[in-house]
């Protein structure tokens, strides 16, 4: 495998994750791991986010499948509400990406963001990709009984 080459697990968890993150709600890198079946793996959620490439502004270049501009990278916090300090200004772009989309933001004494998980989170038990499937698993279930009955 040449350097930087990812293995085909490993492009596997790192796709999985970026389609797990929710449409307009706010989760933690735990739930994902959890959505995922590898409860145990929050910290490699966000290594995903933090290797994924931005969107290329070049027109000539194709930008990957997977970017910043169709990730929705923001939506991604710690369990306790908090936007994780990754480097200089990196918590604030996420706090205003996330204010772009009209979650509320609030900043403590000691200039760490918080989101309230109450009201903006998102943890259901299943992927929304897969609640169809769970769904349609217990009527064929149903049909099953109906007919042998």
């Amino acid at each position: 495998m040449a350097p930087g080459e990812r293995s085909e697990e490993v492009h596997l968890w790192y796709t999985a994750v970026y389609e797990a993150i929710p449409s307009g709600k706010v989760t933690s890198y735990g739930h994902i791991a959890r959505l995922l079946g590898k409860p145990e793996r929050p910290r490699q959620v966000g290594v995903c986010l933090k290797h994924l490439p931005s969107a290329s502004t070049d027109r000539s270049k194709k930008s990957s499948t997977f970017h910043s501009g169709n990730v929705p990278w923001q939506r991604v916090i710690n369990s306790k509400g908090g936007i994780s300090p990754r480097g200089p200004s990196a918590a604030s772009h996420q706090a205003d990406a996330l204010r772009r989309e009209g979650v509320d933001i609030r900043e403590d004494a000691m200039g760490q963001y918080t989101v309230d998980l109450a009201k903006y989170g998102w943890f259901p038990d299943v992927l929304p990709s897969e609640a169809g499937l769970v769904e349609s698993s217990d009527e064929e279930d149903e049909e099953v009984a109906a007919y042998h009955t």
